[in-house]
Formats: C-alpha cells, sequence, structure tokens
C-alpha cells in the first residue's frame, strides 16, 4: 500500500485483490479471512478492508457466505470487441468453455434474419442455439443464423468448438462484421437458463459477419450475463 498515494487505500487494496484474481493468484473457492485477520495482517483498518471488499462483492469477484466467509468466484470474463468467437476468447482465458445445443435446425427467415443475410424473407435458414459456459457456470444464450447449405452443422461437433472455426475449418474465411452492443433486462427464459434473477441485467450483441467475398454468413444474437461478462473497447484519438 502506498500511504503517500492520493488513491484511497481502500482502492488500492480492491485493486490488488482484483489483480490478484485476474492473474489465478487467488483461485476461485479460496478464502480471503474475515476482515479483523485481514486488517491485522495488511496493517489497515477494519473499515478500509471492509470497503474493498465491498467493492469487490459489487463487481461479482468475491461473495460472502455465512459461516464460511468471504470467497473468491470466478473472475468476470473481459471480451475485446473484435472478429473472434466466445469459444476462443474464453479457452484463450483459460476459461474451460463447454457449450450445450439448445437447438439446430432449418427454419424461415424472418424479416430480420433476411435483411441481415441478404435472402428473401422466409427463404430457409440454418437457426442454432447454445448455452455456452465457462468454468461449469452458464456464460451466455447464443443464438445464430446461417444461409442454408454454408457448411455442415453437425450437433456433436457445434458442442465440442466454436462456430467461428468451424466456418474456418470449412474454408470460410471471415473477413468483417457489422455488431451492436446493448443491454437489457433478462426474461424468465433467459434468467432460468442463466441462473440469473428474473429481470436481471444482461449485455446483448447482434453481429452480422461477412467472408472475404463480402457476403454474409452468419447473423448472432446473443446475451450474456452482465455479472460475470464484459465487453472491452480500445478507444484511438483521431489526428
Amino acid at each position: 500500500m502506498d500511504r503517500t498515494s492520493p488513491v484511497p487505500l481502500y482502492f488500492q487494496l480492491s485493486q490488488q485483490l482484483e489483480a490478484a484474481i485476474e492473474r489465478g493468484t487467488l483461485t476461485p473457492g479460496s478464502l480471503l479471512g474475515n476482515e479483523i485477520e485481514l486488517a491485522g495482517r495488511l496493517g489497515l483498518s477494519r473499515p478500509t478492508v471492509r470497503q474493498a471488499i465491498q467493492a469487490l462483492v459489487e463487481k461479482g469477484l468475491l461473495v460472502r457466505r455465512r459461516g464460511v466467509g468471504t470467497q473468491v468466484v470466478h473472475s468476470q470474463v473481459k471480451r475485446p470487441l473484435e472478429l473472434s468467437s466466445l469459444y476462443d476468447d474464453l479457452e484463450a482465458a483459460g476459461q474451460r468453455p463447454a457449450t450445450t445445443v439448445l437447438a439446430n435446425r432449418i427454419e424461415p427467415a424472418s424479416a430480420e434474419v433476411a435483411a441481415a443475410l441478404g435472402v428473401p424473407e422466409g427463404a430457409e435458414v440454418r437457426y442454432v442455439e447454445r448455452l455456452r459456459f465457462a468454468h461449469d457456470e452458464p456464460m451466455a444464450r447464443l443464438r445464430n443464423h446461417l444461409p442454408l447449405g454454408l457448411l455442415d452443422l453437425d450437433t456433436e461437433l457445434l458442442e465440442a468448438t466454436g462456430l467461428y472455426r468451424m466456418l474456418r475449418t470449412a474454408g470460410i474465411t471471415l473477413h468483417s462484421a457489422r455488431q451492436k452492443v446493448g443491454a437489457r433486462a433478462a426474461t424468465g427464459v433467459e434468467s432460468e437458463l442463466l441462473t440469473e434473477e428474473p429481470g436481471a441485467p444482461l449485455l446483448t450483441m447482434e453481429r452480422t459477419t461477412f467472408d472475404d467475398t463480402g457476403r454474409a454468413v452468419e447473423f448472432g444474437s446473443h446475451v450474456y450475463r452482465a455479472s460475470r461478462y464484459a465487453f472491452e473497447f480500445q478507444l484511438l484519438v483521431r489526428p
């Protein structure tokens, strides 16, 4: 702790604990001990420790359990906003991704889907719905529409890998995407699937992905648990 810094001690402590959780030094399930023990060990006041812990509880990185103490939970997944798949990003972050396929069928394209994929409304398209997990926790509900005949979307393979990886394996070069990010409250179905309270905040993302010929190859409409997930932006200043 830098006691000469204008940064409050509670904030310094919360930042150090958060960094330790992100690095894996404090692993999920680890106990921090009670506030009195922590305050004595760190040479800080109990209110300072309590405020630092509360800040991380509010971020979803720590949880207070009656009779157990303050416990580390899985760190929030921070995904860069770039043309990559959630599966690949989770795998790269060591988050042990897993998938349950909820639907894999052919259906007529709605007006929205038709406009995104550049096909006539009512044309047959492939619809895939998946529940994506990290460390055995549900993270996102993923819904994708693809042009019919683009590739064979085997359900077993969809549960073993990511959609973008399957597209690349099929020889499709992903080139660019048009994406929209938002937020809304969880519906009853979503709260049940994602183990959140009804009305809990969810992050939303809609993405239309194009190959190197300019053809739309998939339209995704996804929701993510805001308590466990965040998008990261890198902003550049225009000269």
